[in-house]
């Protein structure tokens, strides 16, 4: 990760949390005051974000040392340390709570991600992640899902053609949109369509997709689907995904899965600063 291409993010968070200052730290901790403390676990989860909360320390004081314990992607348990900061008690006060909202965050959908990829395990299938994200952290959220396992779809609208069914219905025809497409956008930009139905991924075979997300089928469409593709293109399946049911449209044999659920819906892992002195 280069941590410099998250810097407006983090700028923008303790801009948030510190408009003026850390009133209350400034007026009961001595200057010359410091202080060593811990990432402590308080239950399992998927490391993610230890160079962002690194980040933090940096900006708010260059004289805070930070000490990784694991890696990011490491599983970890309750009680496990997860890294360590020592220096001024000002600057480990004043990056506490924003650092904390980075790792525990960024955590829980490496570890929600974790999840979805370990129950395909053995078949061909990918888990990928959506735009499904909190406004303004989208990298972020994206370096989480990769972190645990999973793989980036498009950043983001700029990045590849994806024609929906609102797209169709104003252009009438899947192999209408994609012409009007492969007319505009430069050589090399993947064009996928996504199709309701049967007759819709025909549709969207015929008209030179170079991908077809399969939206809301049932187990027995999507193989179907997988049967008349054929190996042409890959197929992505995606609507409502779940921990239960992932498993089984994975072995319907498409290509990747869209897992929405991954960034707006993760639950926060609960990690604590713990001061030593």
């Amino acid at each position: 990760m280069e941590t410099q291409e998250f810097d407006a993010i983090i700028d923008a968070a303790l801009r948030e949390d510190m408009p003026e200052g850390d009133i209350t730290s400034e007026s009961l901790i001595p200057a010359d005051a410091r202080s060593e403390a811990i990432f402590l676990a308080k239950e399992d989860g998927v490391l993610a974000g230890l160079p962002v909360v690194r980040r933090v320390f940096e900006k708010i004081d260059s004289a805070v040392e930070f000490t990784e314990k694991m890696e990011d992607g490491a599983a970890f348990r309750k009680f496990d340390i997860l890294a360590g900061v020592e220096g001024p008690t000002l600057a480990l006060l004043k990056g506490e709570r924003t650092a904390l909202n980075f790792l525990q965050r960024l955590s829980g959908i490496a570890a929600a991600t974790r999840g979805f990829v370990d129950a395909v395990s053995g078949t061909k299938a990918k888990i990928l992640d959506t735009r499904k994200t909190t406004p303004g952290l989208r990298l972020l959220e994206k370096y989480a899902v990769k972190t645990g396992g999973g793989t980036n779809h498009r950043l983001s609208l700029s990045d590849m053609v994806l024609i929906k069914d609102n797209h169709l219905r104003y252009v009438g025809s899947a192999a209408e949109a994609v012409r009007r497409a492969r007319a505009v956008v430069r050589p090399g930009v993947r064009v996928e369509v996504e199709a309701a139905d049967l007759t819709q991924v025909r549709d969207a075979l015929a008209a030179g997709a170079d991908m077809i997300m399969l939206d809301n089928m049932t187990l027995e469409m999507m193989r179907e689907a997988v049967s008349i593709a054929a190996g042409r293109v890959p197929l992505e399946a995606s609507g409502n995904m779940s921990l239960d049911r992932v498993r089984a449209v994975a072995e319907t044999g498409v290509d990747f899965i869209s897992v929405g659920a991954l960034t707006h819906s993760a639950r926060a892992v609960d990690i604590s600063l713990e001061f030593l002195n």
